[in-house]
């Protein structure tokens, strides 16, 4: 089961202000950690929404909306994808992260083909898998 680690944003993460040298040493080692387990799929840090756009979608319209986004009160500062066998143990992983005191993560199941049912055509898994191979197989 895969599963998105969303680490929302703080104060700090909006204002741009980097975490301590002590916190990025602890992250290096969880993550570590998790990679050494073979858990850890991806995981970044995301700059603060000031940096960022939203598009807005309305018909065939599309609407740029420049950051930082203030009125929204659920950004997102960070992320980790991590494949293991339970939502428990997800929950196990991100109990142990090094967060400091007020932080919140929201933990997310990813949808798999299978989770669509019949609607997942053949045709559309053999999309899905040919995809999926080539981004493994681009350089990053």
């Amino acid at each position: 089961m895969r599963f998105m680690i969303i680490v929302k944003a703080s104060a700090d993460s909006e204002a741009g202000r980097m975490p301590s040298t002590a916190l990025l040493e602890a992250m290096g080692k969880y993550n570590e950690e998790l990679v050494n387990a073979g858990v850890m799929l991806a995981g970044e840090g995301l700059h603060p929404s000031s940096k960022g756009v939203r598009i807005r979608y309305h018909g065939k319209e599309r609407t740029v909306i420049d950051g930082p986004f203030a009125e929204t009160k659920e950004l997102i500062a960070g992320f980790w994808l991590i494949q293991v066998k339970s939502r428990e143990e997800a929950i196990e992983w991100l109990k142990r992260a090094p967060m400091e005191d007020g932080d919140e993560v929201e933990i997310r199941q990813v949808f798999e083909a299978e989770d669509f049912g019949a609607d997942f055509t053949p045709e559309l898994r053999e999309q899905e898998e040919r995809l999926r191979e080539r981004i493994s197989a681009s350089p990053a």
